[in-house]
């Protein structure tokens, strides 16, 4: 794989279609149930103040996963209103949207989009507490405390992902996230972006989220073994406390490890990322790899214009 010099791109997997973004635009296209693609696009708000504070180390990747909520939740909509929809149907769409306060929709989209990622950081980080303290009395001392919250958060972690992947829904989803990420490699390998090509590439990228949030449960091992561990109140506050400290820390690893990927030996410190990602991604059909780059060909020509 050459260098990193063009721009970089992300995205996320929506019901039946892909979102990519670039620093500027933000793109959807989705598989209608009549076969034709449809697209929604966004720029992305210009914020003097984001854009100042996502230049901070830390800071940034708590600000940059809240816009992503904030922002995924849009073309998510988009798609999950359309997505098993008669195209035909969709003057209703707008009757539905008329027929409530588009404010306190936009409003409550943000607002559980939030809430949702907090209350599964709030599950992850604190129920592990709760089950290593049970066993307290079996293993003890700081290092076997940490060492056994990290190893349950684990288990649900991956056992929570695999079996949403077992249920058609999210499998198929799954699958597009798959075709995102080809695609993404298609585009960074300097190659034509036809099915052929970008089914040939590999499902798995180092900038992907999942390899954040199992970068969440090891940084947390570290940064927790310099916190006490007890009384029990004191290690769910400062658990608490830390979670900005956790995700701050492991949006640097994550952006280190994508720096470091052509890098002999320390390449490898992406890998606990990547392997995740065989539980996030499935192979993809062509279909649905050809609506990814649809996805992909119409950001590039948002971000042209």
């Amino acid at each position: 794989m050459k260098p990193m010099t063009k721009p970089i791109y992300g995205g996320q997997a929506v019901p039946e279609g892909v979102m990519f973004q670039s620093k500027t635009h933000m793109s959807t296209a989705i598989r209608r149930t009549n076969g034709e693609i449809d697209y929604f696009d966004m720029p992305r708000p210009d914020k003097p103040l984001l854009a100042k504070l996502k230049k901070i180390p830390l800071l940034r990747g708590n600000v940059a996963i809240l816009e992503a909520s904030v922002f995924g939740m849009k073309h998510m909509d988009f798609a999950a209103d359309r997505y098993d929809r008669n195209p035909a149907e969709d003057y209703k769409i707008a009757e539905e949207k008329n027929s409530q306060n588009t404010a306190k929709v936009v409003l409550s989209t943000v607002i559980i989009g939030i809430l949702t990622f907090l209350i599964g950081k709030f599950v992850l980080t604190l129920v592990p507490v709760f089950v290593a303290e049970v066993f307290s009395g079996v293993i003890t001392g700081k290092f076997g405390q940490v060492a056994l919250e990290t190893l349950i958060k684990l288990i649900i972690l991956l056992g929570y992902i695999y079996l949403l992947s077992l249920t058609p829904m999210v499998k198929r989803l799954f699958q597009y996230h798959g075709a995102e990420h080809k695609v993404i490699n298609c585009f960074e390998e300097d190659k034509p972006l036809t099915v052929e090509n970008v089914q040939a590439q590999s499902r798995l990228h180092y900038r992907c989220g999942s390899s954040f949030i199992l970068f969440t449960v090891l940084v947390g091992f570290i940064v927790y073994m310099f916190v006490p561990v007890d009384p029990l109140y004191v290690r769910v506050i400062n658990r608490i406390l830390l979670i900005p400290v956790v995700l701050g820390l492991s949006f640097e690893v994550l952006q280190l490890t994508n720096k470091l990927r052509e890098v002999p030996m320390l390449k490898y410190l992406g890998l606990p990322g990547l392997w995740l990602q065989y539980l996030t991604t499935k192979q993809p059909e062509n279909d649905q790899v050809e609506v990814a780059i649809h996805s992909f060909n119409h950001l590039l020509g948002s971000d042209k214009k």
